[in-house]
């Protein structure tokens, strides 16, 4: 008897570790989750150049808090941010960049300036 309940628990105990690490664990969303997307806008100002419409930005996640913004003009350079929250903001904890997202806006509204060019937008399909 003492075997059959030894050879149970043993059983049950394995099972046990067997389906708790099927299941990886899943990362805790963070702020780079939230910004990562596609946003359609405008350089709105460019201090080496005029003002552009239908201007893409894409922010991509490539580590906790951390993204990499590009843009489909080449006025607008790649940089990575650092975000931090403040507010109802996700901006650029640090750098030369202005990375600023208004999460009160809906959809939520990016505005960006890098190397004197500054762009404004807002998250989903152009038009919006």
């Amino acid at each position: 008897m003492k075997t059959l309940i030894a050879c149970a628990a043993a059983l049950a105990f394995g099972l046990a570790a067997t389906s708790a690490s099927a299941q990886p664990a899943k990362p805790k969303p963070d702020l780079a989750d939230a910004a990562q997307g596609t946003y359609h806008g405008d350089v709105i100002s460019d201090a080496r150049g005029s003002s552009r419409e239908g201007v893409t930005i894409t922010v991509t996640k490539t580590g906790p808090n951390t993204v990499r913004v590009t843009s489909d003009y080449p006025r607008l350079p790649a940089f990575s941010a650092r975000l931090m929250r403040a507010m109802q903001t996700i901006q650029n904890a640090s750098g030369s960049e202005v990375f600023l997202l208004d999460t009160s806006k809906s959809p939520p509204g990016l505005d960006v300036t890098v190397d004197d060019a500054s762009w404004s937008g807002a998250k989903g399909h152009a038009g919006h």
